[in-house]
């Protein structure tokens, strides 16, 4: 759910963008958003892949399965592309015909994401509250 409708009841032209964002980040490390925990820190999946990204180990969040039937390059501009989709403010997420070219063209250079919006999920004691 987007930050503008979960926060405000406002549902813009690009939520469908956020949602489609969390859709391909759960594809790619074969896991689901509302279900990923970290054990360090309460971090759901896109703070998990956000973490990961900035520091240069974005492979480390891609399903293992996937690894061996697709190139490397390709997941990491998945992974790239679901978090400009994130993108706490919609003005900063890409139009879902952008991500459309940006999946389908390898040679378009993608803009640097900055951190996803919900990027701290609840911790396992909060959950359990």
């Amino acid at each position: 759910m987007s930050p503008e409708y979960a926060m405000d009841g406002i549902f813009s032209v690009k939520s469908g963008v956020f949602s489609f964002g969390v859709l391909l980040l759960e594809i790619v490390s074969g896991r689901k958003n509302a279900s990923f925990h970290h054990i360090d820190q309460p971090l759901n999946l896109m703070g998990y892949a956000w973490n990961m990204w900035k520091e240069g180990n974005g492979l480390e969040i891609i399903d293992p399965i996937l690894r061996d039937s697709c190139p490397s390059g390709k997941l990491l501009r998945c992974i790239h592309i679901g978090l400009l989709c994130v993108q706490e403010s919609a003005r900063d997420r890409p139009t879902m015909s952008d991500v459309v070219s940006m999946l389908a063209n390898e040679i378009i250079s993608l803009p640097t994401p900055k951190e996803p919006a919900f990027s701290f999920g609840r911790s396992v004691a909060e959950a359990d509250k």
